[in-house]
């Protein structure tokens, strides 16, 4: 099992004819060193300490410390401990022995720990938005981001945690005798896997509602991100959260990832459709729940009713933010004909004027590839349609004058079926455009392929557009928005359909995943059954009880 990506050398050519002027990278962003100047040695070794790894167990020398490389620059990050699977062993036992004391602790002071974290995520954010940008290569405003989501996620969950796990009373068998509620217990240990694109987010994110629902956490760091996630961690002790309840393992996935699911309750994994499928295979062997936020190929449909400049600047945001590494992110666009020619025409001009730098200040728009592998990836899919027969209408270039593993954010028109690009996620600042005659035409068209996370509409007649979004196959369908709105209503679900995933975070589903339903049931007064053994009262029972069923018939009871 892997969840994260390996990196090959980046290509060193000079940036083609025809790519994006040289006013479109700030300047400052040139010269600028890779690693933050605040982040020391010393630093590092501190937050390494919370990965629980045991240097004197057998077998530890075999687990080679992890080693990411600065998208900026290419240069080593940092040495983060690996572990074994003895270690992963090791952290679930300890994380098992300590969770039924903090599920018995009180909810309003797991609470307490959730909000004293928010406050302090918040007063420390230029810190992790420097670690985020570090690793990942993002944009400084999309690594903003990340801190308001997970921010909104700790306090919604830190409010809304009580109304979620609260005993619901239902009726019972004998109504008036039975008393029946069903209640929550936690899952016990929780494993969550996150990815590289989003290490604070959907690292940290998935792991607060967990928490406060009574859990004990384990989380398998992406080798990219590791030092987002262990800052993270340090900032959470700080909060008042015991050493055991969260734990962050580090290393190769293949090793890491499958010791963890091997050993947990419950796993909550985000990340390509191709490593779901073994994360759900192994975790259905052990009869233990999973939840998969995977892939995803997501269409944006422009009706002939659009304010198509709008509608082209949604587009764009939705495309090309985080650098198209973002499962939600906008790669096909079908546009009606009656507009197609004026939103081609606005959607280029935008695309066009974003900025790319990389900067550890707000002044890029859009940030760096991660990997060497992205890049790679993003560049496949570009000139293998170009080579078939698609047009660039923007971008289409790597741009090493600024990065190592910078690319244009393009736009690409007469895309066909026999293109990778055309149903394969690309996972990069890479769209295609189509036109269409028809909404049902326009509906089958979003409907094309395995994948069904989310789904754009724009119309100025928000209740055709709901009509139409009833008909889409997406776990989510924004109505002039690109995918923002629903990703970022924390009380509503967000998950996939189809090859796309299985469950959801967020909202109710999103912390009720982590427990179990218990069903209690209080019987008072009369046992249900005869009430004495012999032939005649059994038989006495059945009557009396056929017609209080025929009764509760008529009455419209139940």
């Amino acid at each position: 099992m892997t969840t994260e990506h390996d990196h090959i050398p980046s290509p060193d050519s000079p940036a083609p004819d025809g790519s994006m002027p040289d006013s479109h990278a700030p300047e400052s962003s040139v010269a600028m060193a890779s690693r933050p100047p605040w982040v020391t040695d010393e630093l590092i070794a501190r937050w390494c300490t919370w990965v629980p790894r045991d240097a004197t167990r057998p077998g530890s020398d075999s687990a080679e410390p992890v080693t990411a490389v600065a998208p900026f620059d290419l240069a080593p990050i940092a040495a983060v401990p690996a572990c074994t699977p003895q270690d992963v062993t090791a952290a679930v036992a300890g994380a098992r022995a300590d969770q039924p004391e903090w599920a018995g602790t009180p909810l309003r002071r797991r609470a307490d720990v959730v909000l004293a974290f928010h406050d302090l995520l918040l007063e420390r954010q230029d810190q992790v938005i420097d670690l985020i940008q570090w690793e990942t290569g993002k944009a400084r405003y999309h690594a903003w981001q990340e801190v308001a989501q997970v921010a909104a996620i700790a306090r919604h969950y830190a409010r809304r945690a009580r109304h979620y796990l609260a005993p619901h009373p239902v009726r019972g068998m004998v109504p008036g005798l039975t008393k029946v509620k069903e209640v929550r217990v936690p899952k016990g240990v929780v494993g969550v896997i996150s990815p590289w694109n989003y290490p604070l987010y959907l690292g940290v994110g998935d792991v607060l509602p967990a928490l406060l629902a009574g859990n004990a956490v384990i989380s398998k760091a992406d080798s990219q991100t590791a030092l987002t996630m262990l800052w993270t961690r340090a900032l959470m002790a700080e909060a008042g959260l015991p050493a055991d309840l969260w734990q962050i393992v580090a290393g190769p996935g293949a090793v890491v990832g499958t010791a963890l699911v091997d050993a947990v309750d419950f796993v909550c994994f985000t990340g390509s459709t191709a490593t779901g499928r073994t994360v759900a295979e192994r975790a259905a062997r052990r009869l233990i729940g999973a939840s998969l936020e995977l892939g995803g190929k997501n269409p944006l449909i422009v009706r002939a009713d659009a304010d198509v400049a709008a509608a082209a600047a949604g587009t764009v945001v939705a495309a090309f933010a985080n650098t198209g590494h973002m499962c939600i992110h906008i790669e096909r666009v079908y546009v009606h004909e009656k507009v197609y020619d004026v939103f081609r025409a606005e959607l280029v001009r935008a695309t066009q004027a974003l900025r790319l730098g990389r900067s550890y200040d707000y002044s890029a728009d859009i940030g760096s590839l991660t990997s060497a592998a992205q890049l790679a990836a993003v560049e496949a899919h570009v000139d293998g349609a170009v080579a078939k027969g698609a047009t660039v209408l923007a971008g289409g270039h790597a741009r090493p004058d600024i990065g190592p593993l910078f690319y244009e954010p393009t736009v690409l028109e007469g895309v066909t079926p026999e293109m990778a690009v055309c149903d394969e996620e690309t996972f990069g600042p890479v769209l295609s455009l189509y036109v269409y005659g028809a909404d049902s035409e326009a509906v089958g068209l979003a409907n094309q392929g395995t994948y069904g996370l989310s789904a754009s509409i724009w119309s100025k007649d928000s209740r055709e557009a709901g009509r139409m979004a009833a008909r889409i196959r997406a776990g989510s369908v924004n109505i002039n928005d690109g995918a923002t709105a629903a990703a970022g209503s924390i009380e509503a679900g967000m998950g996939g359909v189809g090859e796309s995933g299985l469950g959801r975070r967020h909202g109710a589903e999103g912390i009720r995943k982590y427990t179990e339903s218990q069903t209690v049931a209080t019987q008072r007064l009369l046992p249900l059954g005869p009430p004495k053994p012999g032939q005649s009262a059994v038989e006495s029972f059945v009557r009396r009880t056929n017609g209080q069923l025929a009764l509760l018939r008529r009455l419209r009871v139940r």
